[in-house]
């Protein structure tokens, strides 16, 4: 008995030791190493993946050998050129092998200093030229940097001509003010930036010691900057990943610049980060960490889980490759998804985000009691085929194109013309690409091409510029107007050669006062606030229309333009082409976070490195197949609403309860101005006169955005004056809630539809009008314990009507009622 315990006891640790995870991938990155000259370098890192999707960084753990050892050095995962020539590294990894070719050239000269290269990179990596420093306005202390590095050579004047001979030292490079101030020797308001040992303060002192020279003429320039790894799933507190980081010049050329680059983190308590890029998990949760360098940010998405002693993902269908993806991440971060809604709460829910109204009670108990598998998705079909579904969307959209009324520059007449033309674009099924080229592309009358309105709306070049990026890209651009986006990739430059698409804009007064003629002057163009430099017409993200021409002397965008050929031609049919990385993804992005309340990037028109997408393959996928179904608006509407990502429950399990990004569960929305009013008199049967709409007609129909009410007003229907998603309020407020109770809508609706009364007369009983009215606005009947409470009201002896019109009251003003769950 003794042996058999003992035995057990000693067999324990092996039973309960973690079972090994099976290997899926090995990468290494970066795939190859060009050293160039003695100074060359590139450090290495090996990822791998396993199959429960966690990732870890074995650098440290994976055998090394190069095929030819006499060409390089190989110290802390880092290759150093030692002989010119090739060789490769094979790197050993549990059962996997991967090669990196390596070449070494010029091993030993020296690489010549550079300001743009070397210098200017030290003050960003020690926060020199940020906002808060010396990169404000008016600079710190009396010295003054461009914000980011932004602008270089006033940055090289401002340090090698200001303060002459206190600032650099040409004889003395270390007594130099610049270096004294950064390693604390003198008083410094930023604190000690960089130590004497530092490469920071070493690549100063080399620049100094060469005499401050400026950059000659064909320096090459920073065109790019990769990261690695794009993605990280950490297990446990305290897992540990290393960033690589490279910088591809014009030239061609590659250069590792891992240590010499800036991270930030968006999320420290879940991931922090070094400056030499190692990353460290925290606490459960998401981050993004980015990497700046030169004038070009980028970033990494980094996902820390729990260590769960067990973790099984439910076995449950896929509708479609929304819930293949939005499954992939939970299953990544170890949360479980809500199950699905019942059929009351999905009809109530599919009408009011398809169409904006309420399910009546003959369709409530109808699709209650079909058992068919498919009738969600039939469901969606019927309501995607009827005109509600038209009027919902060209609302949005007249909200994105600003459709509204302003004295003596857009009239009522363009707004209802400009709105007449969207709905007919939308009923007509036309794809969204077209419209988009319509919009941009159009020249003519107002009157006669309604489409031209958009450059009636707005006549500044410079809004312009960034209305069409925020509204067809969701791209913000308004920072790089004057500095480089702090954020972004965007530059200045980026900035104004996209201005120049929309510089010949030609406007003039047609035979009606009212309407604007849209031409093309064929001359203008936007100049440079820096050097004031004419801006030749550039895309955004890549090459313009005249800038670049591939190997055969073709344009390598693919969208030519010959001198006064009107730019707005070639700017429409790249934004809304394949070509286009960002345009199919922002569609994708805005009517996704219409349906389930959160955008993949949210908010949806605030696209930046800074704000990444929570599931990048989903919204890659998403925008893949809107463009491959030929921008088919309606297909990509039915493709949301019949995935289980849609259709999933509000009510949460214990580990999604705290998530709110990913999808596991649906959320709870207020519903919009328009329609919440539209269905309070919708379910109480009256009728709202809006300005130019017959009686009876929607507040969804309202053509301009300067025609309000007071309810409207006070739940935050979007006035129209700028194209930002947050012109729209659905937050809940003090105010709302007042007017609900207090105000004359809900209180005079009740009782001038006559709802009760009607019924009261057809001869149904309180209970039969109870289960009505819940069935009209809330798209079920009463429970048992519900209705119990409130049958108690009819024993006290007021009238059946007034105690109807009064639970009728209550449900109006219920949160139920309100919100879109």
């Amino acid at each position: 008995m003794i042996k058999k315990t003992l035995l057990a006891l000693l067999a324990a640790p092996l039973l309960l030791s973690a079972a090994p995870k099976d290997l899926v991938d090995l990468q290494v990155y970066p795939k190859d190493a060009h050293l160039v000259t003695l100074r060359g370098k590139q450090q290495l890192m090996v990822q791998a993946t396993f199959a429960d999707s966690t990732t870890r960084d074995v650098t440290a753990e994976a055998k090394y050998t190069f095929a030819n050892p006499k060409l390089i050095k190989f110290e802390k995962h880092i290759i150093y050129p030692v002989v010119n020539g090739a060789t490769s590294l094979k790197i050993e990894f549990a059962d996997r092998t991967l090669t990196v070719p390596v070449k070494v050239e010029k091993a030993s000269e020296e690489r010549p200093i550079r300001f743009n290269l070397d210098v200017m990179p030290t003050f960003t990596k020690g926060g020199c030229n940020a906002g808060g420093c010396h990169g404000a306005a008016s600079g710190k202390d009396g010295f003054r940097l461009s914000l980011f590095g932004f602008n270089p050579q006033l940055d090289y004047q401002c340090i090698t001509r200001e303060n002459l001979g206190r600032r650099i030292n040409l004889a003395l490079p270390h007594d130099s003010l610049l270096l004294e101030k950064a390693t604390g020797r003198v008083t410094h308001t930023g604190g000690k930036v960089m130590t004497a040992e530092s490469s920071l303060y070493k690549t100063l002192v080399r620049w100094l010691e060469a005499g401050a020279p400026n950059d000659p003429a064909g320096t090459p320039k920073v065109v790019d900057l990769e990261i690695h790894p794009k993605q990280s799933v950490l297990e446990g507190e305290g897992a540990e990943q290393q960033i690589i980081v490279r910088a591809v010049y014009s030239d061609g050329s590659t250069r590792d610049v891992t240590h010499e680059t800036m991270f930030i983190t968006n999320n420290d308590v879940s991931t922090k980060v070094d400056g030499k890029g190692k990353m460290t998990a925290g606490q459960r949760g998401e981050s993004f960490i980015m990497a700046r360098y030169d004038q070009i940010t980028v970033g990494t998405q980094v996902l820390v889980i729990p260590k769960l002693k067990s973790f099984v993902f439910p076995k449950e269908p896929e509708a479609n490759y929304i819930d293949t993806l939005v499954h992939n991440k939970l299953k990544k971060i170890r949360i479980t998804p809500s199950g699905l809604c019942d059929d009351n709460t999905f009809i109530r829910r599919a009408y009011l985000d398809v169409i904006g109204e309420l399910p009546a009670p003959e369709a409530v108990a109808a699709f209650v009691a079909d058992k068919s598998p498919a009738k969600r998705e039939k469901l969606i079909d019927e309501l995607i085929a009827r005109p509600e579904f038209v009027r919902m969307w060209v609302m949005k959209w007249a909200e994105l194109l600003q459709i509204r009324t302003q004295n003596n520059r857009f009239y009522y007449k363009n707004a209802v013309l400009y709105f007449e033309w969207l709905r007919d674009q939308f009923e007509q099924d036309q794809p969204m690409d077209k419209i988009v080229r319509e919009l941009l592309g159009a020249r003519g009358g107002t009157f006669s091409n309604p489409a031209g309105n958009f450059y009636q709306v707005e006549r500044d070049t410079q809004k312009l510029t960034e209305n069409a990026a925020q509204i067809f890209m969701g791209m913000r651009i308004q920072c790089a107007q004057c500095h480089n986006h702090p954020f972004d990739r965007w530059t200045m430059d980026d900035y104004y050669s996209f201005s120049a698409f929309f510089a010949q804009v030609g406007r003039k007064t047609g035979e009606d006062n009212r309407e604007t003629i849209i031409y093309n002057r064929r001359s203008g163009g936007v100049r440079h606030i820096v050097g004031n430099r004419d801006m030749p017409p550039k895309f955004l993200g890549a090459d313009g229309p005249e800038i670049a021409k591939d190997s055969n002397g073709q344009p390598r965008s693919g969208f030519p333009l010959k001198s006064g050929e009107d730019r707005r031609i070639a700017l429409a049919n790249w934004l809304a082409s394949p070509k286009n990385p960002y345009f199919a993804k922002n569609m994708a992005n805005i009517v996704w976070g219409h349906f389930m309340g959160v955008g993949i990037v949210e908010p949806v028109d605030d696209v930046r490195i800074s704000n990444p997408p929570s599931n990048p393959e989903l919204l890659e996928e998403l925008g893949k197949r809107f463009a491959a179904s030929g921008y088919n608006f309606k297909k990509l509407v039915r493709d949301i609403c019949v995935s289980r990502a849609y259709q999933r429950s509000v009510q949460s399990n214990e580990l999604n309860k705290s998530d709110t990004l990913n999808f596991a569960k649906s959320s709870i929305r207020r519903v919009r101005a328009e329609v919440l009013l539209d269905i309070i008199s919708q379910v109480t049967d009256t009728k709202n006169k809006f300005r130019g709409l017959p009686n009876g007609s929607s507040a969804v129909e309202i053509v301009d955005g300067g025609t309000s009410t007071f309810f409207l007003t006070t739940f935050g229907r979007a006035t129209r004056t700028t194209v930002c998603s947050c012109e729209v309020a659905l937050e809940p407020n003090l105010s709302q809630a007042l007017h609900l109770l207090n105000g004359d809508t809900v209180n005079s609706k009740c009782a001038q539809g006559g709802v009760v009364r009607n019924q009261i007369k057809e001869g149904k009983k309180p209970d039969e009008i109870l289960d009505d009215i819940y069935l009209r606005c809330l798209a079920r009947k009463p429970t048992a314990s519900e209705k119990a409470k409130l049958m108690v009201f009819f024993k006290e002896g007021r009238p059946d009507e007034e105690v109807l019109n009064d639970l009728f009251w209550a449900v109006l003003n219920s949160k139920e009622f309100i919100f879109n769950h």
